[in-house]
C-alpha cells in the first residue's frame, strides 16, 4: 500500500477514519522555517467537519499536535510528525455494512485486494485521511509563502450551477463569506440551496473545484516523467472522490484550433516575459512558464446516501439492498478546497526543492 508522495519534500500519511488518530510525517523540509501548530491548525479548520449545515454532523476539533521536527519555533531539518486524534467516532453506524459493500465506495475493492477491511467509517479509504494531506500542505504552503507563492482553491460549480462572476482580485475574501467557498456570491447562494435540497432528499451532489497558484517561477517540472502537470494530476487524483483533473483550458482545448488556444508571449513593462492568455494553465511542456498555475478537479457526489440502494451480501452470496446510516456530507466540495490547496502546495514545494529554487537543507543559506 503506497502512503508516501514526493521525491525531496515528501508526505507519508497514516491513520483511519475511526482509528485512534490520523496524521502525516513530512520529510525533506529545510531547517529554519518558522512553523507552529497554529500554522497547521488554520488549514485544518478549513476542512474540519461539522462547521455548517453543508457538511457532515460529525463533531471533530481536529486539533493538531506536532510530535517532532520543530525546535525553538523553527523546523530543524528532521522529519516533522503531526497527529490529530479522533474524538467523535460512532462505529456502530457501520456494523450493518460489514458484508454489504456500499455502492460508490471502495469497500468491495479493498476486500478483494487485501482480504480484510476496516469498514468503520471507510477506514483508511475514508475522506478523513486527507487530514494527512492538509498537515503536509500547511507546511508546504508556509515554505512557498516565503518565496512569494500563494495558493487558493474555490468551488466553481455545484451540480449544474456555475460561478459566472468571479473576482479573482478579491477571491480569498469572497470565498470566506459563504459556506460553499465560492468566489461568486450570487452563485454561492444558489449552490447552497441545491446542496441543502439534496440533503433533505437523502441524496448528495458533486461539483468542480478550481485551484490557482500565483507567484510560481518559470522552470518547475522535469520532462519527461517528472512533468509538473503530471505530478499535479497524480496528487489531485489521489484525493478521495476526485474523478477528473484539468490543467488550464483542459478538455475545452479539444474544441478549438491552436490559433485560438496558443498563449502568445510578450514582454511586459518591467521586461518580464508573460503570455497574453493562460489557456495552458501556467504549464508548457511539463514545466511552469511563470503564469498562474490553474487546475480544476471534478468531485463526485458523496456516495454515502440514505436512499435504498442495491448491493450484494458477501457472506450469504446473494443480492440484497442497503440503507446507509451515519453522518455524511451532502456535498464534499467545500471541504475539498482545503485538500486541493494542500495537494498543490505539496507538489510545488517538492519541485521548488528539486529545481534548486529553495535551499534543500537550510533556509538561511543562499541557493
Amino acid at each position: 500500500m503506497t502512503n508516501t508522495i514526493g521525491k525531496i519534500f515528501s508526505i507519508t500519511s497514516f491513520g483511519s477514519s475511526h482509528g485512534k488518530a490520523l496524521g502525516a510525517v513530512v520529510d525533506g523540509c529545510p531547517a529554519n522555517l518558522e512553523l507552529s501548530e497554529e500554522d497547521i491548525q488554520i488549514e485544518l479548520n478549513k476542512r474540519r467537519p461539522g462547521t455548517s449545515a453543508l457538511t457532515t454532523a460529525r463533531q471533530e476539533g481536529d486539533k493538531i499536535e506536532i510530535l517532532s521536527g520543530i525546535f525553538e519555533g523553527k523546523t530543524d531539518g528532521t522529519p516533522i510528525t503531526g497527529i490529530v486524534y479522533n474524538a467523535n467516532q460512532k462505529s456502530k453506524d457501520y456494523s450493518n455494512i460489514k458484508n454489504t459493500p456500499r455502492p460508490g465506495h471502495g469497500d468491495y475493492c479493498w476486500m478483494e485486494k487485501y482480504g480484510i477491511y476496516d469498514y468503520n467509517g471507510g477506514g483508511r479509504g475514508s475522506g478523513r485521511i486527507t487530514i494527512g494531506h492538509v498537515i503536509g500542505g500547511a507546511i508546504a504552503k508556509k515554505l512557498l509563502d516565503a518565496k512569494g507563492i500563494a495558493i487558493t482553491s474555490h468551488v466553481v460549480q455545484i451540480g449544474d450551477i456555475k460561478a459566472e462572476n468571479i473576482d479573482y482580485e478579491n477571491l480569498e475574501e469572497n470565498i470566506n463569506k459563504n459556506n460553499v467557498r465560492c468566489g461568486d456570491l450570487k452563485a454561492a447562494k444558489l449552490m447552497e440551496e441545491l446542496i441543502l435540497s439534496k440533503k433533505q432528499e437523502g441524496d448528495s451532489i458533486g461539483g468542480i473545484v478550481e485551484t490557482v497558484a500565483t507567484g510560481v517561477p518559470a522552470g518547475l517540472g522535469e520532462p519527461v516523467f517528472g512533468k509538473l502537470d503530471g505530478d499535479l494530476a497524480q496528487i489531485l487524483m489521489s484525493i478521495n472522490a476526485v474523478k477528473g483533473v484539468e490543467i488550464g483550458l483542459g478538455f475545452d482545448s479539444a474544441k478549438s484550433p491552436a490559433s485560438k488556444t496558443n498563449d502568445e508571449f510578450y514582454y511586459d513593462d518591467n521586461g518580464y516575459i508573460k503570455t497574453k492568455t493562460n489557456n495552458s494553465g501556467g504549464i508548457l511542456g511539463g514545466m511552469s512558464n511563470g503564469m498562474p498555475i490553474i487546475s480544476r478537479i471534478a468531485v463526485k457526489p458523496t456516495p454515502s446516501i440514505s436512499k435504498t440502494q442495491n448491493t450484494v451480501d458477501l457472506e450469504k452470496k446473494e443480492n440484497t439492498t442497503l440503507e446507509i446510516t451515519g453522518r455524511h456530507d451532502p456535498c464534499i466540495c467545500p471541504r475539498v478546497t482545503a485538500v486541493a490547496e494542500s495537494a498543490t502546495a505539496i507538489v510545488l514545494a517538492d519541485h521548488m526543492l528539486r529545481g534548486g529554487f529553495i535551499h534543500p537543507t537550510n533556509l538561511n543559506k543562499d541557493i
